[in-house]
């Protein structure tokens, strides 16, 4: 497989000084000198309006970023990305996420498809009771094994469900326990989802799940087990029968996985034609990334804000509030997407990384977040870039005052943090110039929120090639793992004292 190299004249200093260095607007400044700032900084792309003129981008910045894109070869690299080149390098492999949508290295999106079509294979013989007569799902993964299906199924269910579905990652019983006292052991499909097939977190609890299974008299637990893996002879091996095993290619990390087969829960319960609409939303985000120009390029202008605020305004953090009940579980996904991937202290070479890497992400959900945390966006000392997300169709039937006060709160708390209000009593002063973007869906469906998470991988993946670093590997997860392994195996090499003496506290002779 080739790997990518960027040969590419490094002239990024020049334009980072430039960036650096070039003079401040406040955001009302901004807005009094160009009458067509909305229309200039806001774009549209499958059912979502993004109104990036509440930062402070101007035309100059947005020029330069994109000579420093040009410098860092962005477009060689989305090109690189999108045709299967092994951009992953301290892994030496590609990372093939669009080609579970159908953009890709040829031979890579049709192994994609042929998966698929396993998994809807599968999914028609439960549907036709080959495993008996299910109604509960209790999927184990952790991290991006969990989190996306989680997301997708908060975001999309409509109440009406054949199955009853629950995400379990955590290895805490508290989470379990209450998903076996309420479901029927004979009725239920446990899956496994896990890449490596070796997540000690998501076997402890399998190996919970299929007790329960036992002491509630199902005669053959493993005959109810889907496993969901890229390592299918592993899934074999703990005796997970083979026609029950769907592979997804080892180059679609973890975190970017729920297009492929580890979306199985998702699009069981939800139906495959949401799964596909899912997909096809994606698939017009990837098409929007890798054809349009940087100043109209979505995730890369979303990229420049990140940038910006990062590297010249010093902010450590970025806040995501979702006006929207349904969509309360994207801060968790993002935390993941965006620090797991670019939380790095070295450039992909093996240099150190002279910047600030990925910031920590953080939110919550609108209007409960107005009553917590939003008098520190207001007039804290911190600079917190913040990120509005709404749906202009609302996810219920109740009267339109719900969503139409939600919305307006909404839109009424960017206008704040820009505006500020001046006030004699510093106590009750606003400074206001602090900036926000919004994303307006027209409706959340699967093909929109599709599109959404695709920007979101998209814009991870610009930031780090503006940064210079791998976004595809994730070292620093494992050496917590080594670690709890170590005290796990009871080897006798001793820690510091501090976590010899909790341990000892917690686990006496």
């Amino acid at each position: 497989m080739k790997v990518f190299r960027n040969n590419k004249k490094e002239c990024a200093l020049d334009h980072w000084n430039a960036i650096e260095t070039q003079p401040i607007s406040t955001l009302t400044a901004l807005f009094e000198n160009s009458a067509d700032r909305v229309e200039r900084f806001s774009h549209e792309q499958s059912g979502i309006y993004f109104d990036f003129s509440k930062t402070h981008l101007d035309s100059a910045l947005l020029e330069n970023f994109q000579q420093l894109a040009a410098d860092k070869g962005l477009s060689e690299q989305i090109e690189a990305l999108m045709n299967g080149v092994a951009i992953n390098i301290s892994e030496g492999r590609a990372a093939e996420h669009t080609a579970e949508r159908g953009i890709g290295a040829e031979t890579s999106v049709e192994n994609a498809g042929l998966l698929r079509n396993r998994m809807l294979g599968l999914i028609e013989a439960i549907e036709a009771s080959a495993f008996g007569d299910i109604e509960h799902i209790i999927h184990l993964g952790i991290g991006g094994s969990a989190l996306g299906p989680e997301l997708l199924l908060e975001a999309l269910k409509l109440g009406d469900e054949k199955y009853q579905t629950a995400i379990i990652s955590n290895i805490d019983g508290c989470a379990l326990e209450p998903v076996l006292e309420r479901f029927d052991a004979h009725k239920t499909l446990l899956v496994i989802a896990s890449k490596s097939f070796t997540t000690a977190e998501t076997f402890l609890n399998a190996r919970s799940v299929t007790d329960w299974m036992t002491e509630q008299g199902v005669v053959d637990p493993f005959g109810k087990i889907i496993a969901l893996t890229a390592m299918p002879d592993k899934a074999v091996e703990w005796g997970v029968d083979e026609n029950r095993v769907l592979p997804f290619s080892d180059t679609v990390g973890g975190r970017y996985s729920l297009w492929s087969s580890i979306g199985f829960s998702v699009a069981l319960t939800l139906g495959i034609d949401v799964f596909d609409d899912l997909l096809a939303g994606a698939a017009e985000m990837d098409r929007h990334f890798k054809d349009t120009s940087f100043d109209r390029n979505i995730p890369v202008i979303a990229a420049f804000c990140d940038q910006y605020y990062s590297q010249v305004r010093n902010c450590e953090t970025r806040a995501v509030f979702a006006y929207d009940e349904r969509l309360k579980l994207l801060p968790d996904y993002l935390q993941q997407l965006e620090m797991e991937s670019n939380g790095k202290s070295v450039t992909a070479d093996g240099k150190p990384l002279d910047r600030h890497s990925s910031p920590i992400v953080w939110g919550g959900v609108g209007t409960d977040a107005q009553h917590a945390v939003f008098q520190l966006l207001h007039q804290g000392t911190h600079l917190v870039p913040v990120e509005f997300l709404a749906v202009i169709e609302p996810g219920h039937s109740l009267a339109s005052e719900h969503h139409h006060g939600l919305l307006l709160n909404c839109f009424a708390q960017g206008a704040a943090l820009m505006t500020g209000k001046k006030s004699d009593d510093p106590n009750r002063n606003y400074p206001g110039n602090r900036p926000s973007v919004t994303l307006l869906l027209d409706d959340l469906d699967g093909k929109t929120l599709g599109a959404l998470i695709a920007f979101y991988e998209h814009r991870t993946f610009a930031n780090a090639v503006l940064l210079g670093i791998n976004p595809y590997d994730q070292f620093g997860v494992e050496l917590g793992k080594e670690m709890a392994n170590a005290l796990l195996a009871g080897d006798g090499n001793q820690m510091d004292s501090s976590t010899e003496t909790l341990k000892n506290r917690a686990f006496p002779a």
